[in-house]
């Protein structure tokens, strides 16, 4: 078990709209100016957009693999992953459902359609 970044690049690669950005040596994901994942600088934990409503379920669930978002960006629909405690296939739906979330629903439903 346990995923890199690499992984998530190819599946990052794959979404319209979707294109890599560096910023402050740490990797982001993003649609226009909006960030829907990004990477801690020694790539082994990712954030991503989540509804905020069921981030607190999410993190009690499975405590070993997610993590709450630090105090100052609770505000945000934001979670953490550490990549080590996932598979390939839940990457992917994180990612797809995350990108979901920032980009227009019709680029979403051609996408999946």
């Amino acid at each position: 078990m346990g995923v890199t970044i690499d992984d998530a690049r190819a599946i990052e690669r794959e979404l319209p709209r979707s294109y890599e950005a560096l910023v402050r040596d740490a990797v982001r994901f993003r649609v226009g100016q909006i960030v829907w994942a990004s990477f801690n600088r020694d790539e082994t934990i990712m954030g991503f957009a989540f509804p905020k409503e069921e981030r607190d379920a999410l993190v009690a669930a499975e405590p070993d693999k997610f993590i709450m978002p630090k105090a100052s960006e609770l505000r945000f629909r934001w979670v953490y992953v550490r990549l080590a405690a996932i598979d390939p296939d839940e990457l992917r739906e994180l990612l797809i459902e995350a990108w979901r979330m920032v980009v227009p629903k019709k680029v979403a439903a051609a996408y999946e359609g």
